[in-house]
């Protein structure tokens, strides 16, 4: 019987650098888990390609998936939706290949309640005035924006007891190495591998 592909989930408060560390960890050659790309009804940054950092869609079309019951899960976030795209990650997951999740806070709740045996990893800065000079430096929000973002921040990391690790995010191969050791310690969990021993003791 295949063994499953774990779900990873990676989320933290925007500004933190779940993007960054996500490019930093899919850069070697070593990372072996497939990366589930978002949809999102937000406009693409500088340098942001369609299918390969969001799947970037109308708020038209987002709706129409949300109606169609065609994600795992969404959250409207500062006036955008974000959200991932289901039929994929379950696709994968049953061909037992890893997926890695780069989601907002709201959603990785929706996706705990689903997948209850995931692993999550909160992102978090290391500090509240590091995350907003993030922010500011992006050169891409407005001043109340920044301000939308600095306030729901507060809100997510105080919804940091529903993750199962908490990685700060002060420099970004350091992350980076810090999920890849968690990673490897989740596929050695004995929930995870006790089935396949038990068989070996079994007798014809």
């Amino acid at each position: 019987m295949q063994e499953k592909g774990l779900l990873i989930v990676l989320s933290g408060p925007s500004g933190v650098g779940k993007g960054t560390v996500r490019k930093e960890l899919f850069s070697h050659p070593d990372t072996a888990f497939e990366y589930s790309v978002s949809a999102t009804t937000r406009l693409p940054r500088e340098g942001e390609r369609n299918g390969v950092d969001y799947f970037f869609k109308t708020r038209e079309e987002f709706e129409k998936m949300i109606r169609k019951d065609q994600l795992l899960e969404y959250a409207e976030f500062v006036g955008n939706y974000y959200g991932t795209p289901v039929e994929y990650v379950r696709e994968t997951l049953d061909a037992g290949k890893d997926v890695f999740l780069e989601i907002e806070v709201q959603g990785a709740s929706q996706v705990r309640k689903k997948f209850p045996e995931g692993l999550f990893i909160f992102l978090a800065p290391p500090s509240l005035s590091e995350l907003e000079n993030r922010i500011v430096t992006r050169g891409t929000e407005t001043e109340d924006i920044i301000k939308g973002r600095m306030k729901a921040a507060r809100e997510e990391i105080e919804m940091m007891e529903l993750y199962d690790y908490v990685v700060e995010n002060d420099q970004v191969e350091r992350a980076s190495e810090r999920i890849k050791a968690i990673v490897v310690a989740e596929h050695c969990r004995r929930e995870r591998v006790q089935h396949r021993y038990k068989k070996m003791l079994e007798v014809d």
